[in-house]
């Protein structure tokens, strides 16, 4: 099932072709919508939450019904922390659920050729192998401070699997690994740990502090991705990829989170000290998602770290400073 679709013609072959964007105000839909204009597409269709909202039925069905995407790139989701998945478990899968559904059903309802999903690792099994495969899915328990966002993003998965079982409908899912870059959520309380630790340095180096603390030893190993790169392998799957199994998207490359720290230290210009607090808990000791299906067909990342920390610090700079 992995092969592409051959009946149906390239994505990349008409530029014209009408996509809807969902959530492509987001860091991943930005980022998508981005990436799709420097290749030259066309006709994107896109709109903010104002103006249309995914959870409500009767409003997806008549925007399918009238606008007709011939693509669909399903970037839009409620997302947050640890602190807002305890404290709204509910908003995490109703909203996730309606959106899912809603598009997905209309996408296939309304002659949609090809629809994309896009999750998140946080659906692997709290104890999960790693790196982490495909097949891990639903082997074991989910990391409970997310469960009711996982729920979501697997029923998503399951669905695009049953429309694809039932209706021959080519619907697909890729799983992408932590994801950071412009348009970030730089806020101090809820965001992760990469923009965190940016946020923190640069007032560190604005205020003329002595030192950063950071949590933890600084030993547990994390994965990174560009979200440009994740625009980049959407592409590469919707053109190159037609099969039932939902594909992670990673870089294949860790660091450790002190590696990470004294990487954006350097890129941010702090000159003071890093102070590693080892009496705060450091999590899970390592996160990476195995990418080999993804590298098997013919992608791999291409943006450093340092590139992307560089890149990223200077859209922080320019857009979330001088506001």
């Amino acid at each position: 099932m992995g092969s592409p679709n051959h009946d149906s013609p390239s994505f990349l072959s008409n530029k014209s072709s009408k996509i809807f964007v969902a959530g492509h105000r987001g860091l991943v839909g930005s980022a998508i919508v981005r990436k799709f204009q420097v290749l030259g597409f066309t006709n994107l269709i896109l709109r903010t939450h104002a103006e249309f909202d995914l959870t409500r039925q009767s409003d997806v069905e008549s925007f399918f019904s009238t606008e007709k995407p011939e693509f669909v790139i399903l970037a839009a989701a409620k997302v947050g922390g640890i602190h807002a998945n305890n404290t709204y478990p509910a908003d995490f899968i109703a909203i996730n659920l309606q959106i899912q559904t809603n598009v997905i059903d209309s996408s296939y309802r309304h002659g949609v050729k090809k629809l994309l999903f896009l999750g998140s690792s946080c659906i692997y099994p709290k104890l999960a192998p790693q790196p982490i495969p495909e097949n891990a899915l639903l082997t074991g328990p989910l990391e409970p401070t997310n469960e009711w966002y996982a729920v979501a993003k697997i029923a998503g998965i399951k669905m695009c699997q049953a429309y694809r079982i039932q209706y021959n409908w080519d619907a697909i899912s890729g799983m992408p690994t932590n994801l950071y870059g412009p348009n970030d959520n730089f806020h101090p309380e809820n965001s992760h740990v990469l923009p965190a630790l940016m946020r923190r340095f640069h007032e560190a180096k604005v205020n003329g502090a002595k030192e950063v603390v950071v949590w933890g030893t600084g030993s547990p190993l994390r994965e990174f991705l560009h979200v440009d790169d994740l625009a980049d392998a959407v592409v590469f799957l919707m053109e190159s990829y037609s099969g039932l199994e939902h594909v992670n998207v990673g870089s294949g490359k860790e660091v450790t989170i002190k590696e990470l720290a004294e990487s954006m230290k350097e890129v941010v210009g702090f000159e003071g000290e890093l102070v590693w607090d080892t009496s705060k808990p450091d999590g899970t000791p390592r996160k990476l998602m195995d990418s080999s299906k993804l590298l098997g067909l013919g992608w791999m990342s291409k943006i450093s770290l340092k590139d992307g920390l560089i890149d990223t610090y200077k859209w922080y700079v320019e857009n979330v400073i001088k506001q």
